[in-house]
């Protein structure tokens, strides 16, 4: 994909930064299929799609796209983003590169994760941001981060998948017998900008659930994936930002998960706001909601991941 767009989308590097770079998530060959009722298992993908939008679809070369601080002095906090689309695109513009150049703008060295989707459906998803978490940790000198100091954020089913990181960082099904399978895959901190959260009804969101799992999956699998379900004391302190008038992922995601962390133990906040819909991005004149980025920061900042000390 051209980084041409994201030229136009960052704010003005410091004149010391690396330029923006795309890495492979699996030099060593994309882990195979395992699901025989996906595309992939047959092997008749077809090329990557990429809308006049910016969607990206069809993916079947995963990659990280690296964002460098937009400062002088990088912080070294490091986040993996994980753009929305149901499982079955991915929200590349709005949610990957827009949310990448403001996240630069705070010291930040983003990557945004280009991640398998319907295609291939469960696990690879997970293996692809559990391989993203290990190799950002692994060479977190290279990129001038502290290897404690990475976090992951994402949108809509972006956000599921950053949950599930959250949450099955040491399952079996995000591993695939690499050497970097023992690189610890657990993120520091996490933001769930309105997640999908369940894949149980009636919070479910279907799309993406179908997309991730198939039609038929089975108890155990949607046990699994209803991340609010997996959480205990050592899932990673969370920001979670919703809006009421979501009437695409319900609200009731989001609190799900608030409830399970607190019950856990889990360092959380969680903002509920009155106005928008599902998928506002970075949009302006939503009331409240316009400010979420704000929260962010101020999160970030309390929890001390946006200067040179050690976070909280």
């Amino acid at each position: 994909m051209s980084l041409l767009p994201l030229a136009g989308l960052l704010p003005a590097l410091a004149p010391a930064a690396i330029a923006p770079a795309v890495l492979p998530l699996w030099p060593e060959g994309v882990p195979a299929s395992v699901r025989a009722d996906v595309p992939a298992a047959r092997g008749d993908l077809g090329p990557e799609r990429v809308d006049a939008n910016g969607a990206i679809a069809n993916v079947s070369l995963p990659t990280l796209t690296v964002v460098p601080p937009a400062v002088d002095r990088p912080n070294g906090t490091a986040v993996i983003l994980c753009p929305g689309g149901g499982y079955s695109y991915l929200s590349w513009n709005r949610e990957g590169l827009q949310y990448a150049a403001w996240l630069s703008t705070l010291g930040i060295t983003t990557f945004i994760l280009k991640s398998r989707l319907q295609e291939w459906g469960h696990p690879a998803p997970l293996q692809d941001v559990l391989r993203a978490m290990r190799l950002v940790r692994s060479r977190a000198a290279e990129f001038g981060v502290d290897p404690n100091r990475i976090g992951i954020m994402g949108s809509s089913a972006g956000g599921h998948l950053a949950a599930s990181a959250s949450t099955l960082f040491d399952h079996a099904d995000g591993r695939t017998g690499a050497a970097l399978d023992t690189v610890s895959a657990r993120p520091d901190f996490a933001v769930l900008v309105y997640p999908v959260i369940t894949m149980t009804d009636p919070a479910a969101h279907a799309g993406s659930r179908r997309a991730l799992l198939g039609n038929s999956p089975s108890a155990a699998l949607l046990t699994l994936t209803s991340v609010e379900q997996q959480v205990t004391a050592s899932t990673p302190p969370t920001l979670l930002l919703h809006t009421q008038g979501d009437k695409t992922v319900p609200v009731q995601n989001s609190i799900l998960y608030y409830q399970a962390l607190t019950r856990s133990g889990v360092p959380a906040e969680l903002y509920v706001f009155e106005q928008g819909g599902h998928g506002i991005g970075m949009r302006d004149a939503l009331g409240t909601a316009s400010a979420w980025p704000r929260r962010v920061e101020e999160w970030l900042r309390m929890r001390g991941l946006l200067g040179k000390e050690t976070a909280r």
